[in-house]
C-alpha cells in the first residue's frame, strides 16, 4: 500500500441513468511587461512568495492537469484550460481520500477491499478498543451489545433492504441514541453496496463507511488518519483531471467566471484578479488568452494566488509553480503580467497580504472554498463573514462565488445526512451519464473509482462523521450566501447572455439531463431537478 507523509485538507471540490429522465425544461434567462515583485515595498509577517513572470522552465517536477502522465487510457483527453482539484463536488476539490486505487474490482459487493477508509477505521478501533477486541480477527462490527442486534433485519429482511432508504434510517437511529438498530443495519447494508455497482450502491459504500466512523465515535481521528492513504502527487493529479472530463461542474464553475470577469474588465488597462484557492492555476489560462485577443490590446494582469499550501502536495510543489507556468503563458500571448503568492490559509488572510494597489481595477474569485471558511456556529470568530467584508474593503469592480448548491452547515446530523445523500445521489447519477468526446469507463475501471473516492468520498465522509472544527465541510444553498454578501454591503450583479452561451458551450458535450437556469441573477446548473452548483456575480 502506497503512503505518503504530506497531508493536506478537504477541500476544496469542488461530482447511465437507471430510470426514465425527467423532462428538460428549457433555460429561460430573464436576467438582462514583466516585473520582479519586491516583498519589501509590502511588508507583512505572513508568509509569502514572489515569482518573476519568466519562461524558465522550473526545476521541480510539476504536474498539471494538463500534463498528468498516470491515465492510463487514451480515450480520455484531459487537455484543459480549466484544470484544478475537484469538488467538493469539490473540490475540494482539494479534497482527497485514500487509496482507493489498490481495492479489488473483482470484488462487486462489501465494502472496498484494502479501502482507505476501511484500513483507517480499523486502526482507530485497534487504538480505542486495544488488543483482544473483536475487531482483531478482521471483523468490521462494533462489539457493542449485540442483544436487539438482527431485531430490524428480521422484520425488514435482507434481501429486501432499500439502500437509500436503509441509509437513512441508520443516520435516524443514530441520531435517536439507537445504536443497536444502527449497527444491525449497518452489518446488513455492507452486503448490498459495491464501488463498482450503481450510483446509488456507489455511494452506499462510502456513505455508509462514514455512519459507521461516526457511530464509532471517532469519525474526527478517522479522517485526519485517512490523509496517510493518499496517493502520490501525480496519481491524485491524473484523478481530478478524470473527475473533471467526466462531469461538467467544474467547467461551469470557471467558464461563467471567466466569462463575468472579462466583460467587467473590457475597459480597464490593468486589472488585478485575487484568487482565494488558485490550486493549478489553469482557470487563468482561458483568461489570459481571452484578454490577449482584446481589442485595443490587453491590459496589464496581475493576479494574486491565495493557497495555504495544501494543494502543493497534488502540485508537486510551491506556489511559484502556479507564477511560472502563468507567466510562460501571458509571455507567449503578449499579455504583460505578474504573479504574487500568497501562501497562507483563507482564515488567516488581512489586506496586507493581498497587496492590492491603487488604479487597478480588482476582481475577486471565490472558487468552492468560502464553505470551508467557519462561520459563527464554529467560531466566535467568524472568518466566513470577516473575509467577505475583508473584500468588500478592497473595493472590488467583481466578486464571483461559485459554490456547491446544498445545505449542510448547521442542520442537525440526520438532516444534514439527507441533504447530503441527496446531493451525492445526484452526483453519482450525472458522473454515470453520457461522457463527452467517446470516452468510455466502466464502473470497474480502477482509474474512475479511484477517481470516485480520492476526489469525492471524503468530503462526504468529513461531513456524516465529523462535528465542530473537524467538520470542514460546511456548504449553504445561494439564498444563505445572498444574505452574507448583502449583510457586507455588496449588490447581485445578474449574469450576461455572454457567460449563459459560454457554459451551454460547455454542456453541449455532456448528457441533456444537465440544464442551466436562473435564479436570482446568478446561473445555476441542475442535474435534472436537483441544482448543483451556482455562479453568482457581486460588486
Amino acid at each position: 500500500m502506497q503512503t505518503s507523509q504530506k497531508s493536506r485538507s478537504s477541500g476544496a471540490a469542488i461530482h447511465r441513468l437507471y430510470h426514465q429522465p425527467e423532462p428538460i425544461e428549457p433555460f429561460r434567462l430573464t436576467g438582462p511587461h514583466f516585473q520582479v515583485l519586491n516583498n519589501n515595498a509590502y511588508p507583512d509577517t505572513r508568509p509569502q512568495e514572489s515569482v518573476v513572470a519568466s519562461l524558465q522552465t522550473p526545476n521541480e517536477q510539476f504536474f498539471t492537469l494538463e500534463s498528468s502522465p498516470v491515465i492510463e487510457y487514451p480515450v480520455c483527453n484531459s487537455n484543459s484550460p480549466y484544470s484544478r482539484s475537484p469538488l467538493s463536488p469539490q473540490g475540494s476539490a482539494q479534497s482527497c481520500l485514500s487509496n482507493l486505487h489498490h481495492s479489488s474490482p473483482e470484488k462487486t459487493y462489501g465494502s472496498p477491499v484494502s479501502s482507505g477508509i476501511e484500513e483507517a477505521i480499523r486502526e482507530v478501533e485497534m487504538e480505542l478498543l486495544g488488543p483482544g477486541s473483536d475487531f482483531e480477527d478482521g471483523s468490521i462490527t462494533s462489539p457493542l451489545d449485540n442483544k436487539n442486534k438482527y431485531y430490524k433485519i428480521l422484520q425488514l429482511g435482507n434481501a429486501n433492504l432499500d439502500v437509500k432508504q436503509t441509509l437513512i434510517d441508520i443516520a435516524h437511529a443514530i441520531d435517536d441514541g439507537a445504536k443497536e438498530d444502527a449497527d444491525a443495519l449497518i452489518e446488513a447494508l455492507q452486503t448490498k453496496v459495491s464501488v463498482t455497482g450503481d450510483p446509488i450502491q456507489r455511494l452506499g459504500t462510502y456513505m455508509l463507511e462514514g455512519l459507521r466512523a461516526r457511530q464509532l465515535s471517532s469519525g474526527s481521528l478517522i479522517y485526519k488518519k485517512l490523509r496517510c492513504y493518499e496517493p502520490k502527487p501525480e496519481e491524485l493529479t491524473s484523478y481530478m483531471s478524470i473527475l473533471y472530463e467526466i462531469c461538467p461542474y467544474y467547467k461551469f464553475a470557471y467558464t461563467s467566471a471567466n466569462a463575468v470577469i472579462k466583460e467587467a474588465m473590457q475597459d480597464e488597462t490593468q486589472v488585478h484578479v485575487i484568487d482565494f484557492l488558485i490550486a493549478q492555476g489553469s482557470q487563468w489560462v482561458q483568461l489570459i488568452e481571452d484578454l490577449a485577443k482584446r481589442p485595443g490590446g490587453p491590459p496589464r494582469l496581475r493576479v494574486t494566488g491565495v493557497d495555504d499550501g495544501d494543494s502543493s502536495y497534488a502540485r508537486g510543489g510551491g506556489l511559484q509553480l502556479v507564477g511560472q507556468k502563468l507567466a510562460m503563458v501571458a509571455e507567449a500571448h503578449g499579455v504583460p503580467f505578474e504573479f504574487h503568492a500568497a501562501a497562507i490559509s483563507g482564515s488567516d488572510v488581512h489586506w496586507g497580504n493581498l497587496r492590492v494597489r491603487p488604479g487597478e481595477a480588482l476582481a475577486v474569485n471565490f472558487p468552492y472554498m468560502l464553505h470551508h471558511m467557519p462561520d459563527e456556529s464554529v467560531s466566535t470568530t467568524n472568518h466566513r463573514d470577516r473575509l467577505i467584508r475583508l473584500v468588500k474593503h478592497l473595493t472590488p469592480k467583481v466578486v464571483t462565488l461559485l459554490e456547491q448548491e446544498s445545505n449542510t452547515n448547521t442542520s442537525s446530523f440526520s438532516k444534514r445526512f439527507e441533504e447530503a445523500l441527496d446531493y451525492y445521489t445526484a452526483m453519482f447519477e450525472s458522473i454515470d451519464a453520457k461522457l463527452p468526446r467517446n470516452i468510455v469507463m466502466p464502473r470497474d475501471d480502477k482509474q474512475r473509482i479511484s477517481a470516485e473516492e480520492n476526489c469525492v468520498a471524503r468530503d462526504m465522509v468529513n461531513i456524516v462523521a465529523c462535528e465542530d472544527t473537524d467538520r470542514v465541510e460546511r456548504h449553504e444553498p445561494l439564498d444563505k450566501w445572498k444574505f452574507r454578501l448583502q449583510a457586507a454591503g455588496f449588490m447581485a450583479s445578474p449574469l450576461s447572455y455572454s457567460a449563459v452561451t459560454a457554459v451551454e458551450e460547455v454542456l453541449r458535450e455532456y448528457s441533456n439531463c444537465y440544464r442551466l437556469r436562473e435564479k436570482d441573477g446568478a446561473l445555476v446548473l441542475a442535474w435534472k431537478n436537483k441544482a448543483m452548483v451556482t455562479c453568482s456575480a457581486w460588486r
